[in-house]
């Protein structure tokens, strides 16, 4: 029932061969260990095969605690901070402990009261867990790194729910919305194609004049 995008490991990645992270988890079901009968609710199914998705790796630790590996960013896999995943085939008050496990930053606004983002189908506006549920730590049992941990209970059995580090901008909507500037036809704003990214996305050099000067992004 498990799959996983085929993309293969990150080189340099310093966790460690033993946590090595391929793909994006791309509808990953989590069954209890041992377990052999049908899929059910309550065995949840996790993905992050979309747009600015990142979730690389679920391990079950028990029944109501997951553990969670982010990818690192591509070109620089000492870098890991972002996390965009959705959670589906849920039960009705099912409670669980989500820890992501492997950030790289030793400092970050989880300990001064930031929480990641959440939504669901029913509720498609992004709304902040309640910092009291998030704790952000250095855990012995991951090599002493940096875990985030929270804490959150399923309440709608047909949702689908979205949890992000926090908002999420896409790509897909950056360029939208320089399509939408670039229409308007405004004197003082120019765009031309810089270059192409690794993954062979436009890079956009914008420049933007006055009777000041000129400023370059």
């Amino acid at each position: 029932m498990a799959e996983r995008s085929q993309t293969a490991p990150e080189a340099g990645n310093d966790l460690g061969n033993d946590d090595t992270i391929g793909g994006n988890v791309n509808k990953y079901m989590v069954l209890p260990t041992g377990y052999c009968g049908q899929p059910k609710k309550g065995h949840l199914i996790f993905d992050a095969c979309f747009e600015s998705g990142n979730l690389g790796r679920v391990d079950q630790v028990s029944e109501f605690e997951y553990d969670l590996f982010i990818r690192p960013d591509t070109c620089n896999p000492r870098f890991r901070v972002w996390f965009n995943f959705t959670v589906e085939n849920v039960k009705e008050s099912q409670r669980v402990i989500f820890n992501i496990v492997n950030f790289s930053k030793t400092k970050s606004l989880y300990r001064d009261g930031m929480a990641p983002m959440v939504k669901s189908t029913s509720r498609p506006k992004w709304q902040r867990l309640p910092p009291k549920n998030v704790y952000y730590y250095r855990c012995p049992d991951h090599r002493k790194n940096y875990v985030m941990s929270f804490a959150f209970c399923f309440d709608r059995e047909e949702d689908i729910y979205q949890f992000a580090y926090c908002y999420p901008y896409t790509y897909t909507r950056f360029q939208h919305y320089l399509d939408s500037l670039q229409k308007r036809n405004m004197d003082y704003f120019f765009r031309e194609q810089l270059g192409q990214s690794v993954q062979q996305r436009h890079l956009d050099l914008l420049t933007i004049t006055s009777p000041a000067g000129r400023w370059s992004w």
